[in-house]
Formats: structure tokens, C-alpha cells, sequence
């Protein structure tokens, strides 16, 4: 029987466990070996790391009681990667108060300028229709922290605000001017609005959050399930596809790894849940124009971090060595644009960080 590289390395990770837990005298199981601390052999840029303190900032869409409903501070995303190989890690804004999006960029402008942490750059909220938009982003253009700007698109009815107004358009557009990027996070039902706004601004450069919020349900049957429920489904399932592809299209768009472990089912997802989304993404952008990112702490509502980076390890662990460093580190460094030492250097092509990307 021949033994593909995933199942290699879910074996291999099962009976080095297990022979640990043996000389422990604990049970440790194939499903712990699955969802375990395995490392991927590969230095990790970590796109999507979100950071909170409560003392400072405000964030109206946590709910007092919640489980996200505290301060994450950079000692426990320490914690939560030690022993990963993350290298470095790029900053995502975590939709404050309309009112202290500045202050969060000033605060997180701080972190990067510290050399004891692994942040070096980050994404910032922002509202491009706004008419305070231009002064407000334009104060970092010359920054090297300040990599982009993201405003989540809410679920509505497809059609309604946003990205089809003239004034988000134009200030998309004053983006690529600066040389920035804009982060598309927004319910795969409105993807097409995505694809309209990427070709109205053809020097930005975007990136499509979270593999554009695919459904891992979407691909697990239910028994008993209703002729009705398994169509809609599938419907949302293609539709969603043939949307990434549309948007993987347009060679100034990026596809990012992560956020869909949100969605798996919490008490018994497993990789193999996941790996048709993130297939379909690696396939549809190619092994250039993808990055990981760990979605942290959010990711933790499911699955810890250490966990998010196994399973990505063993969905990808039969494609070669080249592809899953760009995809772990190398179009990151080029995409952002990062300092990257000599030790820690591309070793393959990857995406360029400039603005030729079509």
C-alpha cells in the first residue's frame, strides 16, 4: 500500500506521541497526534495576528460574558506560538470604536518599533468613504509599519453600501496611490461586490481574508439530511468557489489561509474538514500569491493556534517543500514588503512586494 506524505506525517506524529506518552505513563491518543504542537519544519510569518487591551481600547463587538471578552496582550500570543517558529507577525486591526482607530494605529506603531516581539508591520482599520480619510491615512505613508488598511464588509443584502459607493471607490483607490493594500473580509455571499470593487481599483493591491469565508459544513453530510438542505448547500458551496476563482482572476489579489477553523464544528472538526477550502484556494491563486495567517485569537472560539498550524501542516504535506515555504513565509516577506535576515531569506520565487502584480 503506498503511504502518501500527509498520512506519513500523521502516523509518524501518532507513534512519537504515543511512545512519549508511554514513557509518561499517560494515554495519548491518534486524535491528539492529529490536532497536536507538530511544527511545520519552516520559519512562519504570521499575517493575521489580532492583539486587545481592554484598559485601552474599546471594542463594541465584544459581548461581556463571551469567551473572546478580555485583554490578549502580546505575552500570551508568546505563549500560544512558542516553539512554532514564528518569525514574524503582521497586525490586524480588531474593529475599535470608529473614535480610537487612531489611537489603535499609534499603539500597535509602538509594538512594531520594538525588537522583542515578532510584529513588525501591521494592517490598521480604517473607512474609505469617509471624508476625514485622507488625512487620516495619509499621516502614515511614509511609515514602515503601516502595510494597509482593512473595514469589514457586514452581512446584508448583496448590493447594499460599501464597496459600491463612489467615495469607498476613491478611497480604495488613494490606497494603491500610497502604495498600500486593502484587505477584503466579508460573507462569501457578497464576494461578487469584491470582484466589482477590485476592478474599479486596479492599482491597489488587495488581499481575500480567510479563504473569503468558506464553510467547512458545506461539505459534511448529515444523515437524514433533507433533499432541500443538502442543495442549498451545494449551491453555496459552488458559488462560493466559482467567486474565489473570479477574484484569484486578478493578479493584484492575494488569497490569506485562515479564519475557516472559526467555522468548523467545535467538538469534532478535523483537518480533513478544512482541506477542501484551503485546496480550492491554493489551486485557484497558486503557490505565489497565498500566505498563512493564524486569525489569533479568534481561532481559539474552535481550535488553538497550535492546533490551526497542524492541521494546515497536514493538508498541505504532500505538496512540495517550495510551495509550503512560500505559503508559510515567503510571500508574506515579499507581499508586506518585511525586513528579512539573512538566515531567513527567500529561498524560492514567490509574490512580488512591489507593484507589479498585473
Amino acid at each position: 500500500m503506498t503511504t502518501t506524505r500527509r498520512q506519513f506525517i500523521r502516523q509518524s506524529a501518532a507513534a512519537s506521541i504515543g511512545a512519549l506518552g508511554a514513557l509518561q505513563g499517560v494515554k495519548v491518543t491518534v486524535e491528539a497526534a492529529e490536532t497536536g504542537a507538530a511544527a511545520p519544519p519552516l520559519p512562519i510569518v504570521d499575517t493575521h495576528q489580532h492583539l486587545w487591551d481592554l484598559s485601552k481600547l474599546q471594542l463594541p463587538w465584544l459581548k461581556p460574558g463571551t469567551e473572546l471578552c478580555r485583554s490578549y496582550l502580546m505575552e500570551d500570543y508568546l505563549a500560544a506560538t512558542e516553539g512554532l517558529g514564528v518569525a514574524k507577525a503582521v497586525y490586524m486591526e480588531v474593529a475599535v470604536a470608529a473614535d480610537e482607530k487612531l489611537a489603535e494605529a499609534e499603539l500597535v506603531i509602538e509594538i512594531c518599533r520594538r525588537k522583542e516581539n515578532p510584529t513588525v508591520a501591521a494592517v490598521i482599520g480604517g473607512q474609505p468613504a469617509d471624508a476625514r480619510f485622507r488625512d487620516y491615512i495619509t499621516r502614515f505613508k511614509d511609515s514602515p509599519f503601516i502595510k494597509g488598511v482593512r473595514q469589514i464588509l457586514p452581512a446584508s443584502k448583496p448590493g447594499e453600501g460599501l464597496y459600491g459607493e463612489k467615495e469607498f471607490v476613491a478611497g480604495v483607490r488613494l490606497l494603491g496611490e500610497l502604495g498600500m493594500r486593502f484587505d477584503l473580509c466579508l460573507p462569501p455571499d457578497r464576494l461578487p461586490e469584491a470582484v466589482r470593487l477590485v476592478d474599479a481599483c486596479p492599482g491597489t493591491r488587495f488581499i481575500l481574508d480567510h479563504c473569503g469565508n468558506g464553510d467547512p459544513k458545506w461539505y459534511r453530510r448529515t444523515a437524514g439530511e433533507p433533499a432541500a438542505a443538502s442543495a442549498d448547500r451545494r449551491r453555496a458551496r459552488e458559488a462560493w468557489r466559482a467567486d474565489v476563482a473570479a477574484l484569484a482572476e486578478r493578479k493584484n489579489v492575494v488569497g490569506k489561509i485562515s479564519g475557516i477553523i472559526v467555522r468548523a464544528p467545535k467538538e469534532d472538526w478535523k483537518p480533513d474538514d478544512l482541506a477542501p477550502i484551503v485546496n480550492q484556494c491554493l489551486e485557484v491563486f497558486g503557490p505565489d500569491r497565498v500566505m498563512f495567517a493564524s486569525d489569533w485569537p479568534v481561532c481559539t472560539r474552535v481550535a488553538s493556534l497550535r492546533q490551526w498550524v497542524a492541521a494546515l501542516e497536514e493538508i498541505t504535506g504532500d505538496r512540495p517543500e517550495s510551495e509550503r515555504r512560500r505559503l508559510w513565509h515567503d510571500n508574506a516577506v515579499r507581499f508586506y514588503e518585511l525586513d528579512c535576515p539573512e538566515d531567513q531569506s527567500p529561498r524560492s520565487g514567490g509574490l512580488a512586494g512591489g507593484r507589479d502584480l498585473g
